[in-house]
Formats: C-alpha cells, sequence, structure tokens
C-alpha cells in the first residue's frame, strides 16, 4: 500500500510540475501578448498623431496658397477704391470689373464652377424662389435667375437660386 501511495504521490507531483511548467508558459505567452499589445498600442498612437500633424500642414497649405491667390483681388479692390474717392466712374466700374474677373478666376483655379441654369428645374441644384406663369417657357423650366449657384469638387456649395415656369 506503500507503494501505492508512492505512486500517487509521484502521479500528483508530476502533474503539478506539468501544470506549474503549463502556466509559466501561459504567461511568458500572455507577457508576450501583452508586450506586442502595448508596441503596436504606441505604434498606432504615433501614427495618429502624425496623420494629424499631416493634415494641418496640409490645410495651412491651401490657405496659404488661396490667400496667395486672393491677394491681387484685393489690390485691385483697394485701387478700384482710390479711383472711387477721385470720381473717375469709368475707372471705377473698369476697377470692380477686373476685381470682379480675378477673383473668379482664383476660385475657379481652386475648382468652383457655376451651376447651369439654362434647361429644367433640378432640385438638387436649383432653389426654386418663386414660380410664374409663362407662355413662353415650359412648366418647370427656369426662366431667372436671382442667385447664381457653384460646386466645388462637385458638391454643391450653393444652390442656384431662380424663377421656375409654372
Amino acid at each position: 500500500m506503500t507503494q501505492r501511495k508512492e505512486g500517487v504521490e509521484s502521479v500528483e507531483a508530476d502533474s503539478t510540475r506539468l501544470d506549474d511548467e503549463r502556466i509559466a508558459a501561459l504567461e511568458a505567452e500572455r507577457d508576450e501578448y501583452l508586450d506586442l499589445l502595448q508596441r503596436k498600442q504606441a505604434e498606432f498612437e504615433n501614427f495618429r498623431k502624425r496623420a494629424a500633424r499631416d493634415q494641418e500642414r496640409l490645410v495651412a497649405h491651401a490657405h496659404e496658397r488661396l490667400v496667395r491667390e486672393l491677394l491681387p483681388v484685393l489690390d485691385d479692390l483697394e485701387r478700384a477704391l482710390e479711383a472711387a474717392e477721385r470720381h473717375e466712374e469709368a475707372a471705377l466700374v473698369d476697377g470692380v470689373k477686373l476685381v470682379e474677373r480675378s477673383l473668379r478666376a482664383a476660385l475657379e483655379k481652386e475648382g468652383l464652377v457655376e451651376i447651369e441654369t439654362d434647361g429644367p428645374f433640378d432640385p438638387h441644384v436649383h432653389e426654386a424662389v418663386l414660380a410664374q406663369p409663362r407662355e413662353d417657357a415650359e412648366p418647370g423650366a427656369v426662366v431667372d435667375v436671382l442667385q447664381r449657384g457653384y460646386r466645388l469638387g462637385g458638391k454643391v456649395v450653393r444652390p442656384a437660386r431662380v424663377i421656375v415656369a409654372e
């Protein structure tokens, strides 16, 4: 019976040793995964910060480029105002036209496109302000434009405000 008892104790000791080894292996694997997770978390945080800095730099560059494009428009406007102070009406009109052309060119360079208003009313790009009966136009056709509409990069920035025929 003592042999049997010793055998049982030996099996229990082996089982305990195997359990301890298994636990140690699992703890080592856990620590390895935790270390890997912490490294990946730090890498992701660094990536997020770098992406935010890059985005800020890109926006600042875009603003700088737009301001650089609009500065000549500001100069033209100042010259038009100087002409207005001297009561040179023809020069004032020419100056304001120059400012309008310069501003339009700068905005078009940035991708601004005027929305077409010829043809039928399109609720995706037009805002009907008024409907008027017209014999010379089909019902639903745009007959007058109150305010031009614009797209930027395919997105409607401002719909065209129009009068539609009834």
